[in-house]
């Protein structure tokens, strides 16, 4: 299967220029393609992934991926899919955000080798670009009328849109232009939404070569679907908000766990979209979902793959210890302070002073019953759990036998309620 095929299969091809063109590119050279990451944030998030993992499946047919930071245009704003200004942030929190960023992509793409991929950051030329410049050398080349007539400037004209966005698609358009030229990459890839800057990245190529109107560029222009739910709603988000690929703001825990949850009706799509299993194995899981959907084995595998790929197996195996701790019968006191942390991130908490606390009152204490009276019916009747441990003792008072990692106990009321109990 060629590349363009297995794309095609995934359900990754949204649109390319010139798919005739790329196709006989990429069958008699190593392309070089770019993608552009603005740092808006700190972190990544599971959306960005499609976008990396479609860098890295070029990579693995022979292609040389640059991914860009963008470090000017993360000052600006790209208006594409937004409907009110973005806030802009000052120069040394973009710089750092680039920086943390850079760390994310690293991980995900292979720096080594004649393929390996090359790291740019677009300040590097657009920094030290003066305003003359800018406006004489790159703005003379774009037609007010063009620019209106792109979606992600059309549909802000009615809800306003600032000089400041509006000339986002300029500098982008550059970075295309300036990576064709110094760098000779044909190729820029994208979600949907930046179908526009790609395409005004083409046309400011073609015109600045002094090529004539009907003449392509040697280059091309490619975006990915934008990953959407079942249900219509926006892939990657949760109650608790983004599910990023930084392990400190969502853990391999919860990372795991939300692709566990995926729905039926999108396990398979994803399972092409974000894995690197072959046709013939996503065929099978698909069978399997038909015909035994109740072993998630899907679901499982997507679970996997992902967590594996973004976190590591280390990472893995931990987020698949506190799911069986939690939800297949397995033994919580085997969990770590930190497995603990992640696990149970989420529930209602109370901090100890005293060393040594009866059950009954530290139940009243931290809110679990709502009365000591409750408080022995709950015990007694069997309802409270010390670290997965039934405890009918009635004097019970806690020690250090009831700590995990001396830091924490998890007691349970009922049969879903939990609390995490610290020192």
């Amino acid at each position: 299967m060629t590349l363009l095929e297995d794309l095609k299969f995934r359900g990754l091809v949204n649109q390319v220029t010139d798919e005739e063109g790329l196709k006989s590119l990429m069958d008699k050279e190593s392309v070089k393609l770019y993608c552009g990451f603005d740092p808006t944030g700190d972190s990544l998030h599971i959306g960005h992934l499609l976008t990396i993992l479609t860098l890295r499946r070029f990579q693995l047919h022979g292609h040389k991926p640059y991914p860009l930071v963008g470090g000017a245009t993360g000052l600006i704003g790209d208006p594409s899919g937004k409907k009110a200004e973005r806030t802009l942030n000052e120069q040394n929190v973009v710089e750092g955000f680039s920086d943390k960023i850079k760390g994310q992509l690293q991980r995900f793409l292979d720096f080594e080798g004649e393929e390996g991929a090359t790291l740019v950051n677009n300040y590097d030329w657009i920094g030290s670009m003066s305003v003359i410049d800018f406006l004489r050398d790159v703005g003379k080349y774009f037609g007010l009328n063009y620019m209106l007539a792109k979606e992600s400037v059309e549909s802000r004209i009615s809800s306003g849109i600032s000089f400041t966005e509006f000339s986002y698609q300029i500098l982008q358009s550059y970075d295309f232009y300036r990576l064709n030229k110094e760098e000779g990459v044909k190729l820029q890839i994208g979600g949907s939404d930046q179908w526009g800057n790609i395409t005004a990245g083409l046309e400011l190529i073609r015109r600045m070569s002094g090529a004539e109107e009907n003449d392509r560029p040697d280059a091309y222009g490619f975006t990915i679907p934008l990953v959407t739910k079942a249900d219509g709603s926006k892939f990657g988000k949760t109650e608790g908000g983004a599910i990023w690929l930084d392990p400190e703001k969502t853990s391999p825990y919860e990372f795991y766990q939300f692709l566990l949850n995926t729905d039926d009706k999108d396990v398979i799509k994803f399972l092409k979209f974000f894995t690197f299993l072959s046709k013939e194995e996503i065929d099978e899981l698909e069978t399997e979902l038909q015909e035994r959907a109740h072993e998630r084995l899907a679901h499982r595998r997507l679970a996997e793959e992902l967590t594996r790929f973004v976190h590591s197996d280390k990472a893995l195996q931990q987020a698949q210890r506190i799911s069986e701790a939690l939800f297949g019968g397995g033994d919580l006191k085997s969990l770590t302070g930190d497995e603990v942390l992640q696990g149970f991130k989420d529930v209602p908490s109370y901090e100890v002073q005293e060393a040594d606390k009866g059950l009954v009152d530290l139940l009243v204490e931290s809110g679990i019953s709502p009365s000591k009276r409750q408080a022995r019916e709950d015990i007694k009747n069997g309802a409270v759990y010390i670290n997965g441990d039934r405890c009918q003792e009635l004097d019970k008072v806690m020690s250090e036998s009831d700590k995990i990692d001396e830091k924490f106990t998890i007691i349970r009321r009922g049969k879903k309620k939990f609390f995490l109990i610290k020192y």
